[in-house]
């Protein structure tokens, strides 16, 4: 009974050690008034990013587009545009839809619950969680008032910026 003890304790130490040694990163969004709406947590992995995100007082009910933008800015004076384009590192053109397509920065668009809140998991391959080229660190998230359309240019139609977020 005790050696089943100790291999239990052990797998626990080493799932717990494997948690710490992800490089994580936490960013905070503010609203286009400049308050603070919400989270998301990226964790780097061997292939990718995972960002979970939860975001309130978005449009309940309704698809928005959630990208990564090139610029670390969330200047709600600007109505966020402080942030630049979308995070674009391959000269592609926008969206999931296109034949040259898409950017680095282009996600899915994520579904805002009857509450107003956003709570998600966006896996993105094209990026990483450093300053290299395909690195976002120094950039931001953005969630807009409208879902993409995939294929639109420069940025699928998604309308205003409603929450930013800058990845430090």
């Amino acid at each position: 009974m005790k050696t089943i003890l100790f291999a239990v304790a052990l797998a626990a130490t080493a799932t717990v050690a494997i948690a710490q040694d992800a490089e994580t990163v936490t960013v905070g969004f503010v609203d286009a008034a400049g308050k603070d709406n919400g989270t998301a947590q990226l964790t780097a992995t061997p292939r990718g990013l995972l960002i979970e995100l939860e975001i309130t007082g978005l449009p309940p009910g309704q698809w928005v587009a959630f990208h990564v933008h090139e610029t670390g800015s969330c200047d709600h004076n600007s109505g966020h545009e402080s942030a630049g384009g979308h995070f674009n590192p391959g000269g592609k053109e926008h969206g999931f839809l296109s034949e040259d397509g898409s950017h680095a920065g282009d996600m899915p668009n994520q579904y805002v619950a009857a509450d107003g809140i956003l709570r998600a998991q966006v896996f993105n391959d094209q990026v990483e969680l450093n300053r290299g080229e395909t690195g976002i660190l120094g950039r931001a998230l953005m969630i807009h008032a409208q879902a993409d359309d995939y294929q639109s240019q420069p940025s699928g139609s998604a309308g205003k910026r409603l929450a930013c977020g800058v990845i430090d």
